[in-house]
C-alpha cells in the first residue's frame, strides 16, 4: 500500500477519551487457521471458531495472502454465484480484477474497495490480472461477507468501485495511528461506502509504541482482526498478532496499542476494526448463499441453475493460467 502516515496530511484527529467513556472489554481471542480459496490462492480463516451470534451482521472474512509471489503462481477465483449478501473486497497491496454478470466490473489495486451487493443473484469472478500473473508480485486483501436482513435479501444487485484515496483518513489524538474509514462512521466522520446494514469498517496502521483510542456505536458489536504486526487490546491490554481476532463486550470505544519493537519487515500493527448492528435473524449458509431457511438454499440453488442469477457476459474476464 502507498506509504502514508497519520503525520504525511494534516488530519482530523480522533476526541480523546473522556472519564465517562466505557472501553470494551475482550471476550475472545481466537487464531485464524491457515487455507486456500478459489483457484489455490492461500487465505487466514479469519472467523473460524467464532460464533455466528458474535459476528452477527457478518458472515465470512478472508485475509487473502500476504504473499510475495513468483511469476505463474497468482490465483483467483472463477466465475461463481451469491445471493443474500455483501461481499467486500478490500486491496491492501497488488491487484485483483473483477467483473460480473449486472455490468459491475474494475481493478482493484492498491487500497481500493469493491463493494457487491449480491442481493437476488449475481455471477462474478475475481482474479489476478494476466500482467500479475506472469510478473508475479505481492498480493495482499480481505474479503468479507456482510450479511442482508430479510428484507434486503432480493435486493437488486449493486456494484461500487472505492478508490483508496476516497476513505476518510483520521489521525489519533496524539498523531501515532492513521486510520482509514471504509463505510460507517467514526467520531462524527463518515467512509464512502453504502451499506444495507448499519456497519463501520475501517483499517488503522499504529505505529510502534503508539496507541489508538477511538469511540464506536455503543449498538454495534466490535470485532479486531489484526493483518500484520504485535500489540494488545482492550483495557487489560491482552496480546494480539497477525492472524488473531478479538471478539469485545460492551461499551463505547474501543483501544489497540502496538508494540513497542515490530519485526523487521512488519514496521507498524496492522489492524482492521469492524462491526455492525446485528440483524438477529436466522442465517443459513451453503457454500455461495446466505439465506434465512433451508428451503430459500434450495430456491437459490434451482434459480443458479436455472440461470436467473444474469449470464457470463460475452468477451468475459477469465482466469489466466501461464
Amino acid at each position: 500500500m502507498p506509504a502514508i502516515t497519520a503525520d504525511t496530511l494534516p488530519l482530523p484527529r480522533i476526541t480523546a477519551p473522556s472519564a465517562s467513556d466505557t472501553e470494551r472489554p475482550v471476550r475472545s481471542i481466537t487464531t485464524g487457521p491457515r487455507g486456500y480459496e478459489g483457484e489455490g490462492f492461500p487465505v487466514v480463516r479469519a472467523f473460524a471458531g467464532v460464533s455466528a451470534a458474535d459476528l452477527d451482521p457478518f458472515v465470512h472474512m478472508d485475509q487473502m495472502g500476504e504473499v510475495d509471489y513468483e511469476p505463474g503462481e497468482p490465483r483467483g477465483t472463477d466465475w461463481h454465484p451469491h445471493r443474500g449478501f455483501e461481499t467486500v473486497t478490500y486491496m491492501i497491496d497488488g491487484r485483483f480484477a473483477h467483473q460480473d454478470s449486472h455490468g459491475g466490473g474494475g481493478l482493484i489495486t492498491d487500497g481500493a474497495t469493491q463493494w457487491m451487493t449480491a442481493g437476488s443473484g449475481i455471477l462474478h469472478i475475481e482474479t489476478p490480472p494476466a500482467e500479475l500473473v506472469e510478473s508475479g508480485g505481492l498480493f495482499h486483501g480481505i474479503q468479507l461477507w456482510v450479511n442482508l436482513p430479510r428484507r434486503d435479501k432480493f435486493a437488486p444487485p449493486r456494484y461500487q468501485a472505492i478508490e483508496g484515496n476516497e476513505v476518510k483518513l483520521l489521525a489519533s489524538d496524539d498523531g501515532g495511528a492513521l486510520v482509514r474509514v471504509i463505510a460507517g462512521e467514526i467520531d462524527g466522520q463518515h467512509g464512502p461506502g453504502v451499506t444495507h446494514t448499519p456497519i463501520t469498517l475501517a483499517h488503522t496502521t499504529i505505529q510502534p509504541g503508539a496507541r489508538l483510542a477511538l469511540p464506536w456505536h455503543p449498538e454495534f458489536n466490535a470485532l479486531v482482526y489484526v493483518l500484520s504486526g504485535r500489540g494488545a487490546v482492550g483495557p487489560a491490554r491482552h496480546p494480539i498478532r497477525q492472524g488473531q481476532l478479538a471478539v469485545l463486550g460492551a461499551g463505547d470505544r474501543i483501544s489497540v496499542a502496538a508494540d513497542t519493537t515490530q519485526d523487521s519487515h512488519r514496521p507498524a500493527l496492522e489492524v482492521l476494526l469492524l462491526g455492525g448492528k446485528p440483524i438477529r435473524e436466522p442465517v443459513v449458509h451453503y457454500g455461495p448463499f446466505v439465506m434465512n431457511s433451508k428451503a430459500e438454499l434450495i430456491q437459490a440453488l434451482e434459480d443458479y441453475q436455472a440461470g436467473k442469477f444474469g449470464t457470463i457476459p460475452p468477451n468475459a474476464l477469465m482466469p489466466h493460467r501461464i
